[in-house]
């Protein structure tokens, strides 16, 4: 598991929370994504069906209202299936608008935590560098103190004799 700031705690729990959410309506949207796909298969069946139904050139009467009957029936069922479908298709898209809600939700705040781990290093790096040019500057002033660098930051010339001046 990963290692939370103690200042992120809050956040993260609000992060596991919208992660499950998430997981759970991505399940919900493949199962009602291989719903409707079997529902849409169904239809698709039927249609198929009833579309390729004979009808026997030669029959008794009776035979014909019993073929017509179960057209009739083979009709409605097709009808039904294909409502069915539409229904599936409408909550696979409701489904689907509440994984991407939740997947949002989801970023948002994992976007949060990492803004604040970018402020915590942009922090850190700031105060290291404060820190190093604090050393610099005080091995700099000790260097000075002790005559091996002048204010220009080159070592000092020695000392002219006067007889070098002459």
């Amino acid at each position: 598991m990963k290692r939370v700031h103690p200042d992120d705690r809050g956040l993260a729990a609000v992060a596991r929370v919208r992660g499950v959410r998430e997981q759970d309506s991505r399940i919900g949207l493949r199962i009602a994504a291989a719903d409707a796909a079997a529902k849409d298969a169904e239809s698709a069946r039927l249609h198929t069906q009833l579309a390729t139904a004979e009808v026997p050139a030669l029959a008794t009467p009776g035979q014909l209202v019993a073929r017509r009957t179960s057209l009739a029936l083979l009709g409605g069922d097709t009808q039904v299936a294909r409502e069915r479908a539409g229904a599936a298709a409408r909550i696979t898209a409701e489904a689907r608008a509440h994984w991407t809600a939740d997947r949002a939700r989801e970023a948002a705040v994992e976007h949060l935590l990492e803004q604040r781990a970018e402020r915590r290093r942009t922090e850190r790096a700031r105060r290291a560098a404060a820190e190093a040019d604090d050393l610099a500057a005080q091995a700099w002033l000790r260097r000075r103190t002790e005559g091996l660098v002048t204010v220009a930051g080159r070592p000092p010339r020695p000392p002219q004799s006067k007889e070098d001046e002459s």
